[in-house]
């Protein structure tokens, strides 16, 4: 007797499939390791591997440490001390996360450097030259951790923030029985218990300063990605690439397991109260205006003064930049993004759907692997879909050749093809926690009155659970459609010959150090990154209303 297929086995051949192929990039990358290229690392080694290696190591810690401190103490101040602007700090502190963090170098360059308004300024008015005075250096690594200090602090911002708000008022009572002050509460009680939180903010802030390619090649500074960048283009090795994406790769993991480890005995309960929020500390009038001056200065830093200096240029600039070419990058970009996001949002909704529908371990393997794209840097990504899709291609040309004397070409290299899919595995998670989270909300027992009534899996997902999802879908579109446009390495690495986007061409003005003509395009940036922050921020403060 025949057995009828499961309903499950043609969600699972897709799906299994598919995330294979995204995890391909990664595995290949990690297995290049055991084919080391020994001249080229001993070159390496004699000459700039080491700078690679502290420059990120500084790198990535010298921001996660400054993300931590001013991210926490802005998140105490707001959720703590009752001072003018709270309410609006709350939101508009989270607004640098909307500016990628090679412009907001391109804009404190232009300010800060010899030639920049600040030291002009200087110098007409003491009479100084060049040499008589001191100014410290932005194009330095000082000057990279600190850039992305600003635009990565809000990462630890809001998951403290939120960790601060979910502590009982009870807490603070019984530590002022105790007999503790506000400083020793807040570094005994608050902070410990908000330490996964701030924790996984840090983790976050340093993997995406292990990732920068557009901030460090700009100042200058040799990191692993930069590194990866001039052995692949510079010395021609793609595998010697490849084994250098694998090196960062296992630092970023590293980090990953770091961040998993230093939680592993750390778990809270807030039991009770638990909308009990603690009540405001409402302190003298001189300390009230000194935390607004505070909160105030890290907007103005972070956001309101790159953002004023883009308008500047841009309002110089516009009427010659803002011509045909400048439209054919706006509908690059746009479209380009617009189509890795549904691309995306379509398998993030297979894998998740599937996953849903059984827990099978032979599916979430593969998914597993390729959600850690997100985690890797823009070159590693870059570099391991290259790899396979040139091997594809040189595999496929010589075939034909050889049978039929056609040649192919190339025809996944080098193409639109490998952009949208090193776009899949960078952002696949991004898309996929969205979706993940609509899914959880929606009860098991739905899913069996749509099977009761006789609908197979695709019928219950497109009848009962889209409608449901259209939120989160929009979410997860949004989300991805921001982070494709502001995409620099793999996007310089893979696109097609004679084809820019927004964000290439905002790399290469500012290259040529033509900053005021990089301004029209950095902007658009800018405010196609600011959608996503006011969404994310409205449904946080929904949340915790």
């Amino acid at each position: 007797m025949l057995r009828s297929p499961s309903p499950f086995s043609g969600w699972r051949s897709i799906t299994l499939t598919a995330a294979i192929l995204l995890a391909l990039p990664i595995l290949l990358v990690t297995f290049s390791l055991s084919q080391p290229q020994w001249l080229v690392w001993q070159h390496l080694a004699d000459t700039v591997l080491l700078d690679y290696v502290l420059n990120s190591l500084m790198l990535a810690f010298g921001v996660g440490l400054g993300a931590m401190l001013l991210g926490t103490s802005l998140a105490w101040c707001c959720h703590h001390y009752q001072f003018p602007g709270r309410s609006w700090f709350e939101w508009l502190l989270l607004l640098p996360l909307a500016i990628p963090a090679y412009i907001i170098a391109y804009c404190y360059t232009g300010l800060l450097d010899f030639a920049g308004p600040l030291q002009t300024a200087l110098r007409e008015t003491f009479g100084w030259d060049y040499g008589d005075y001191w100014f410290p250096e932005i194009r330095s690594l000082g000057g990279a951790i600190t850039m992305l200090i600003l635009v990565l602090y809000p990462y630890v911002f809001m998951l403290a923030r939120n960790a601060f708000r979910d502590q009982s008022q009870s807490l603070l009572e019984a530590s002022r029985s105790m007999g503790q002050s506000p400083q020793q509460y807040f570094l005994k009680v608050a902070v410990p218990m908000a330490r996964p939180a701030i924790l996984s903010g840090t983790a976050l802030a340093m993997m995406e300063a292990f990732a920068d390619f557009g901030t460090v090649e700009y100042f200058g500074v040799s990191t692993f990605t930069t590194g990866i960048f001039r052995t692949w283009f510079g010395m021609g090795n793609h595998l010697a690439a490849a084994q250098l994406s694998a090196l960062l790769m296992l630092f970023v993991m590293g980090l990953v397991l770091w961040e998993q480890y230093s939680r592993r005995k750390i778990q809270y309960y807030y039991q009770g109260h638990k909308r009990q929020t603690q009540a405001r500390t409402r302190p003298s009038e001189v300390t009230r205006w000194l935390l607004f001056s505070f909160c105030g200065l890290i907007l103005a830093l972070g956001f309101l003064l790159p953002l004023a200096m883009l308008l500047h240029w841009a309002w110089l600039t516009g009427p010659e930049q803002l011509d045909a070419r400048f439209w054919r990058l706006a509908w690059n970009s746009f479209s380009l993004a617009l189509t890795a996001a549904l691309i995306i949002l379509l398998l993030a909704m297979l894998f998740a759907y599937a996953k849903r529908l059984k827990s099978d371990p032979l599916i979430n393997a593969p998914v597993t692997v390729a959600k850690l794209g997100y985690a890797l840097p823009g070159t590693v990504i870059a570099v391991g879909t290259m790899v396979p899709l040139a091997w594809f291609d040189k595999s496929l040309d010589a075939l034909l050749q050889a049978s039929f004397g056609i040649s192919t070409g190339l025809l996944l290299s080098g193409t639109v093809f490998a952009l949208l899919f090193a776009y899949a595995v960078r952002f696949l998670a991004v898309s996929l926690h969205q979706v993940e989270t609509g899914l959880a909300r929606v009860k098991p027992s739905m899913d069996m009155a749509g099977r009761s009534l006789g609908l197979s899996p695709t019928g219950v997902f497109s009848k009962v659970h889209l409608p449901m999802l259209r939120a989160s879908l929009l979410s997860a579109v949004l989300l991805v459609f921001v982070d494709v446009l502001k995409e620099l390495p793999a996007t310089l690495i893979l696109r097609p010959f004679n084809f820019d986007t927004l964000a290439i061409r905002t790399y290469e003005l500012a290259s040529d150090e033509r900053l005021a003509d990089a301004a029209a395009p950095a902007l658009l940036i800018l405010v196609a990154g600011l959608l996503p922050v006011i969404l994310l921020s409205r449904a946080i403060n929904k949340e915790t209303a």
